[in-house]
Formats: structure tokens, C-alpha cells, sequence
């Protein structure tokens, strides 16, 4: 099965020895976006702007990879703070509809630049 990488200037670009997603049969997994914004490289300010940044990152490069949230089947949620978890709910009710994908949400000590939030999600595409 060859794999394809997934790359687009809509979401903020690799910061390691990572892809943004990639491709493999049916099947993308994108990697954990946190609330860069990927015209400055700066990390947004606030839970609820990083919630809102994470998820439209990750739309963005399900997009890339040429399907939508809609089409997520697995998802990821880091929080240093599992306070914010109902905002986390809250917010996704945006940028996900029904049925939803399955989700873990895990509490951490600590995210890369600081962050609050990260998530990542696996998509099939039809």
C-alpha cells in the first residue's frame, strides 16, 4: 500500500520530523494541530480561540487531503486543563455534526509552545 503526504499552506506547517497527514488507502491520519495560526505561526490566545483554531486546522488539511470533518471516524483531545472540556463540546458542535466521530479526551501535563488544547483525527475517504 503506498502512502501519500499531505501537505497544505491552509494549516500551520510541520514544527518536526512529521506530515501534516497522511494518506494510506482509504484511510488519513492527520496529526495533532494546537492553536498556531498558520499565516503567523503564533499561538492564538485563549481556550476558546485555540478550540476554535485546533478544529480549523484540522479541517483544513482534511480538506487537503480531499474530504471534510464529516468524514473523521476517530479523534484525539488533549487538554492541560480537563476544565475545559465542555468547551471543547461546545465547540465541536461547530465543526462536527452528527453522527460524531468516536473521541478519547486525555489530560496532559504539558503541550508543545505552550498550547491548551491539541487534537488529531483519523478520516476515511469513500
Amino acid at each position: 500500500m503506498s502512502r501519500i503526504i499531505v501537505n497544505t499552506e491552509s494549516a500551520p506547517a510541520a514544527i518536526g520530523t512529521y506530515s501534516q497527514a497522511v494518506r494510506a488507502g482509504n484511510a488519513v491520519y492527520l496529526s495533532g494541530q494546537i492553536g498556531l495560526d498558520p499565516k503567523s505561526g503564533q499561538l492564538v490566545e485563549g481556550i476558546d480561540a485555540q478550540i476554535h483554531r485546533v478544529f480549523g486546522n484540522l479541517k483544513a488539511v482534511a480538506e487537503a487531503a480531499g474530504g471534510s470533518l464529516a468524514d473523521a471516524v476517530k479523534l484525539t483531545v488533549y487538554l492541560t486543563d480537563l476544565a475545559h472540556f465542555a468547551r471543547v463540546n461546545e465547540i465541536m458542535a461547530a465543526y462536527f455534526a452528527k453522527p460524531y466521530p468516536a473521541r478519547a479526551a486525555v489530560g496532559v501535563a504539558a503541550l508543545p509552545r505552550g498550547a491548551l488544547v491539541e487534537a488529531d483525527a483519523v478520516v476515511v475517504l469513500e
